[in-house]
């Protein structure tokens, strides 16, 4: 299910990340993930909003000031000066050119570009016990609200990384899918698809989802793959777990039950037990059942994106 290495997926991302001394100080925030890991199968759309807006480098730090939901932003030593409407105007036309993303990596803390729990001063210059959204970032995920997003500084959390990732190239497949031309066919094989990385994610929501689909025939095709995107994405925001993750390599692992032989069988169940108990990573099980498929094919779970949601170079699972 995942994307082919020449077919880059277009990613947006904060210009510092890529080592572009765009910060205040005339600094970066170089990420090595995402120049010599994620580089070989992202595009990325490079953006620092407040260059952009004519602010220079180096310059005088700003931060966000007022209501936390809509707040200014505003000069730290120099409250006059104020650039949230220029930072209002260039998100609000920038936002046009990301439909074609699949994703988006922003930096923390900053005024423009911080996505969780950026510091809103009241206007004595104190901290508010409530946290904002740079004005750029909402802008993004405003427009955007199904669009994979994360901070970089988080993407060091194995597990958020591996489902950021996850959903981004779910993200990218799905658009491929509308790009062929939608078909109930296609959307009822695409979620056949996802049954198992859904059951790792969110349980509950293969069968919501197939509920959703049963009477495709009888709904307007275009309104019902809106409806299921939507659930789709939210079910893949909930992160797997060990526990997610056995029941799913449980249920694969029931397929082979008339292929293997007692041997092959107590290696493989004894592999999914380690990984239960968390001595072993789950790529481990997971290798052990795609080389059993290969030497026992089966269509079903050759289709399965739970065996491969990304290409296995980015080692992501190696170290969950």
């Amino acid at each position: 299910m995942s994307t082919p290495q020449q077919q880059k997926i277009k990613v947006g991302i904060s210009s510092c990340l890529l080592g572009d001394e765009v910060r205040y100080n005339g600094g970066h925030k170089h990420s090595s993930l995402c120049t010599r890991d994620l580089s070989a199968y992202f595009e990325f759309m490079s953006v620092c909003p407040e260059v952009s807006i004519g602010l220079g480098v180096p310059r005088k730090p700003i931060r966000l000031v007022g209501n936390p939901d809509d707040p200014d932003i505003v000069g730290v030593d120099n409250p006059e000066h104020n650039v949230t409407q220029a930072m209002k105007d260039f998100s609000r036309e920038k936002v046009k050119d990301l439909a074609d993303l699949s994703g988006y990596i922003f930096i923390k803390g900053s005024p423009s570009c911080g996505l969780f729990r950026v510091k809103v001063y009241n206007d004595k210059g104190c901290p508010q016990e409530e946290m904002g959204r740079g004005v750029y970032a909402r802008a993004v995920t405003d427009t955007y609200p199904l669009l994979p997003v994360e901070e970089s500084g988080r993407l060091m959390d194995a597990v958020l990384r591996e489902n950021f990732i996850t959903r981004v190239f779910a993200y990218d497949n799905f658009k491929a899918l509308k790009k062929t031309g939608l078909s109930a066919k296609k959307l009822i094989d695409f979620h056949s698809s996802y049954k198992y990385t859904l059951m790792a994610h969110d349980p509950q929501s293969y069968s919501g989802l197939g509920r959703m689909l049963a009477d495709i025939g009888k709904q307007d095709l275009d309104s019902l793959a809106e409806k299921y995107f939507i659930a789709l994405m939210a079910s893949l925001e909930k992160k797997a777990n060990r526990k997610s993750n056995t029941n799913v390599l449980m249920h694969l692992q029931g397929y082979l039950k008339n292929d293997l032989g007692p041997r092959e069988k107590e290696s493989l169940g004894k592999f999914i037990d380690q990984y239960r108990k968390g001595i072993v990573p789950l790529i481990v099980p997971v290798t052990l059942l795609r080389n059993y498929f290969h030497s026992y094919p089966n269509d079903y779970i050759a289709r399965q994106s739970f065996l491969q949601p990304y290409p296995d170079d980015l080692s992501l699972r190696n170290q969950i």
